[in-house]
């Protein structure tokens, strides 16, 4: 504490900002202190709020409507600017105007009493304006502290950790270690500690001992969920600090979880508990052996590989979780890896790129934990793989994570888990906002009836090789955009302006020095164009790399035919085999591409540029492109030690030598460049001319309807990419959730849902709703449940329908009157006397290959009916009837 004090005195006195973040098995604290004067540019980060303009009154104040079906969204004290009003102009590039909210569509200015009369038109869009805020430094915030709530229920709790964690200190500083997990010894002193420091300063009237004793054993522990949690929260607070852009944590901020722990506490001990020289100990001490035990014996399936499908495997293999004998990890991604991956799916390197990433991501816990036992797959999930995804997998099955960037999968899932009365964990982030949901059957509600299942509440992690929407193509360009005509000319400046730079390189993995090496190579010395010609001969291989040879080299490595290890067609659903574009000058979108590459990428360098078509054409048709050659065949290695050391053989070869040639960075230092920032209102800078060709270039390789420039904007203005501080947060809070279903937890109030927006910073952990409960003839029932009928009788015959339907009576009163198969009618009683008949006394499997015209699948064992019922009074539709075949 001695040293944190310093450090903190010494930064808060020279404005340097310092954050301290520290975990004890469920506890969690972090600080902030960003000096007495800290800046934010940007509170939320959200786009500024826009609204058309109805009319402006001329008065003192001037009234604004606005135009819309929905509210304006602005509030009070919020800072306006007008443009393209007709009539009442002055106010067309006015200095920013604080407003006072009158209604949902009326707001107050000042004062327009001699402004010309209002016409027509306008625009009001929201300014974001610098706040200053002042923080206290670490030695004062100890006496005097700022808590940020994240659960007002327990602020008074909050407020003993903050005197626990000081206590903490003391008894380490007089103990020379931690409490030892469940000791009373330990956790009385703790708590006298605690209590003197409460007694000297008068914090809390009411000191919460049992929260105190609770913390001493577990405080030796320590957790991987709980530390990706607080380590995603830190790490944007240090962005904060770094860019001014977000609002700060101020000041102090307390996290527990403890209803983590076995609803029945005497499950734990201090033997249970006690250290085992294991890698799992930190959390043996939290759980005990036993749990552990448990943990490695679990069964999970994992939904996507990507941003939080990299972070749940990351996590999982640190817990432990499937890593005994009898358990195991399933995780399904249908995607490769794409170099745009690299900054937020952490387990995929650059030598990774064009590997799937399932089999990439699995092979990398495995680097983290041998013990870990995960079997990668490539498939969808989907009606098309239930065949690989059937009742035997899933009986097998514990639970199912899903990490999935669409609604349609989460729903696929959510139907498939309450088919199989599965635990499904559910996750989402969009930017700095993410969100948790845990569904435990027959105790919580379901994903699809619990959720806002709108598909613009969640982020879009696009694919990258497959494509199926222009909302996919759309994202790709944009990434295209930043890579070629920002991040590169940024990494050259740094390696141009920087002295340090080549030895922070140093520093990096192999793969990653090399590659940006190779950038910076390419972009100052073997692609750098010394005239505008260059540029276009430049625009023009590189659309031939784009929209011919990567789809030629992916249709190489995955043909037209292709299949997966399971039988099913690669290239099926919603992954759509591409085609290679041959070039065409006369084609416009092709024009259109070259266009806007070679203006911006002369941008780059300083270059003037051209719009002159015809000159353009001219000089595109004269460039001679490389024919296409397939990349050679992959090496087979005998082992992962060989691969390794062939990698880093060849690596460290090519990278000596940029290095030798880099080494003079003053050679260069002419050639700073340019870097472009995507701006997508400005209809002449090029920058969606490129977005808008990009996209329906991709799309035409791929078969996708393209959109026209409206709706590109549309689209691509609402896309925002996963970040890597609001995926590890998410993912730390998704394991806290397994923890507790692990334990086999059955109070509803044990559970927490969790919605967060890291950029407020905001937090909100709520326990979730309970599954509905709905009454019929005395009967209740919820959506987790279902008839179960057994379709042989004990002579070894198949029930007919009428059997079906005697059960059904006998069993649960019911009286059926409609039987549904999908959207197949088997039975009605408005059906003809003779056609009841012969539908009764056919036997169901048979009646369902009738009336369907279709073979029942080899794979399926039971067959779900929709039912009506005829009850006292109406008719009742009940929950579905589970025939089992087998």
């Amino acid at each position: 504490m001695e040293e944190m004090l310093h450090i903190g005195d010494f930064c808060h006195s020279r404005s340097i900002p310092f954050i301290t973040a520290n975990t004890k098995g469920l506890f969690g604290q972090l600080f902030c202190d960003f000096g007495e004067d800290f800046v934010v540019s940007d509170p939320n980060g959200e786009e500024p709020i826009s609204a058309l303009v109805h009319h402006i009154s001329q008065g003192c104040p001037g009234v604004v409507t606005c135009l819309g079906a929905h509210s304006h969204g602005f509030v009070d004290g919020d800072f306006v600017t007008f443009s393209d009003i007709e009539g009442m102009t002055e106010l067309n590039g006015y200095e920013p105007i604080k407003i006072r909210v009158l209604g949902p569509y009326s707001f107050e200015i000042e004062d327009t009493t001699f402004f010309s009369k209002y016409e027509k038109g306008g625009v009001v869009t929201e300014v974001k304006m610098p706040a200053r805020i002042c923080f206290e430094p670490l030695r004062a915030s100890l006496k005097n502290p700022t808590i940020s709530l994240v659960d007002y229920d327990k602020l008074e709790c909050f407020k003993t950790l903050h005197l626990a964690f000081q206590a903490l200190h003391l008894f380490v500083k007089e103990q020379k270690d931690l409490p030892k997990p469940r000791d009373q010894l330990d956790a009385d002193r703790l708590l006298e500690l605690t209590r003197d420091l409460n007694n000297q300063t008068s914090f809390q009237d009411h000191l919460n001992e049992n929260l105190v004793r609770m913390f001493s054993y577990v405080s030796a522990g320590d957790l991987s969920p709980i530390n990706a949690f607080l380590g995603g929260v830190t790490a944007q607070e240090v962005l904060k600090a770094c860019s001014g852009k977000f609002t700060p944590l101020q000041q102090w901020l307390y996290f527990d979880a403890l209803n983590c722990l076995p609803e029945d506490d005497k499950l734990l001990t201090k033997e249970t508990c006690a250290l085992r020289q294991s890698r799992y100990d930190g959390q043996i001490a939290v759980f005990g052996a036993d749990f552990q035990e448990r943990l490695g014996k679990q069964k999970y399936f994992v939904v996507g590989a990507g941003a939080i499908g990299c972070e749940l495997l990351k996590n999982f293999a640190m817990i432990g979780l499937g890593a005994a004998e009898g358990g195991s990890i399933i995780v399904t991604d249908m995607d490769s890896i794409e170099r745009s991956n690299l900054s937020r799916q952490f387990l995929f390197r650059a030598s990774d790129i064009s590997k799937m990433k399932s089999e990439t991501a699995a092979a990398a816990i495995r680097r983290m934990n041998p013990e870990c036992q995960v079997k990668a797959h490539r498939d969808s999930v989907g009606t098309s793989t239930e065949h690989v995804y059937n009742d035997d997998f899933f009986q097998e099955l514990d639970g199912v994570a899903v990490a999935v960037d669409n609604i349609k999968a989460r729903m696929y899932m959510d139907q498939r888990c309450i088919y199989y009365q599965k635990l499904l964990l559910e996750s989402g982030t969009l930017g700095t906002k993410g969100h948790t949901q845990v569904i435990v059957p027959f105790l919580t509600n379901t994903y699809g009836t619990a959720s806002d299942t709108s598909e613009t509440a969640f982020p879009m992690c696009t694919l990258k090789n497959f494509p199926s929407t222009i909302e996919h193509t759309l994202q790709w360009a944009r990434d295209e955009f930043e890579g070629l005509f920002k991040q590169q000319a940024d990494r050259v400046n740094q390696y141009l302006q920087d002295s340090s730079f080549l030895d922070r390189i140093d520093r990096l993995m192999d793969a990653e020095a090399l590659e940006i090496l190779e950038t910076i190579h390419s972009r100052l010395v073997t692609e750098r164009p010394n005239s505008w010609k260059d540029c276009i001969t430049w625009a023009r291989n590189h659309w031939q790399e784009l929209f011919h040879n990567n789809i030629q080299q992916l249709l190489h490595i995955f043909p037209p035919d292709q299949t997966t290890s399971s039988g099913v067609p690669f290239w099926y659903g919603d992954k759509r085999c591409p085609h290679p574009l041959q070039f065409d000058s006369c084609n416009k979108m092709h024009l259109d591409y070259i266009v806007a590459a070679a203006n911006l990428y002369a941008q780059n360098y300083k270059l003037p540029g051209s719009r002159d078509r015809n000159a353009i054409q001219c000089i595109v048709d004269t460039v001679t492109v490389s024919p296409f050659i397939p990349k050679s065949e992959v090496k087979i290695h005998v082992s992962d030690e060989e691969m390794k050391e062939f990698v880093k053989d060849v690596d460290q070869q090519q990278l000596e030598e940029l290095k030798t040639i880099l080494a003079d960075a003053s050679s260069h230092r002419a050639y700073v460049m340019d870097p472009v920032h995507f701006e997508k209102d400005n209809d002449i800078n090029f920058h969606m001319d490129f977005i808008v060709a990009a996209s329906n270039l991709r799309a035409e390789n791929y078969g996708i309807p393209q959109a026209d420039r409206h709706k590109s904007k549309l689209i691509a203005g609402r896309i925002i990419p996963a970040i890597t501080t609001t995926t590890s947060a998410v993912a730390g809070l998704v394991c806290l959730e397994l923890y507790k279903a692990v334990w086999g937890h059955q109070q509803l109030s044990s559970y927490r849902n969790s919605f967060l927006n890291l950029a407020q910073p905001f937090f909100v952990f709520v326990q979730p709703q309970q599954a509905p409960v709905q009454k019929i003839q005395q009967q209740e029932w919820t959506d987790w449940d279902r008839f179960e009928v057994r379709g042989i009788k004990k002579d070894g015959e198949e029930m007919t329908l009428e059997d079906l339907f005697n059960s059904l009576k006998t069993e649960h009163q019911m009286g059926v009157i409609m039987l549904c198969y999908g959207t197949a009618l088997l039975y009605a009683r408005f059906l003809s006397e003779s056609d009841q008949q012969e539908a009764l006394g056919q036997r169901v499997t048979d009646r369902v290959r009738s009336i369907t015209g279709e073979q029942i699948p080899a794979h399926l064992k039971t067959l779900v009916f929709e039912i009506v019922c005829s009850g006292e009074e109406e008719d009742l539709k009940l929950p579905p009837v589970h025939y089992h075949i087998f």
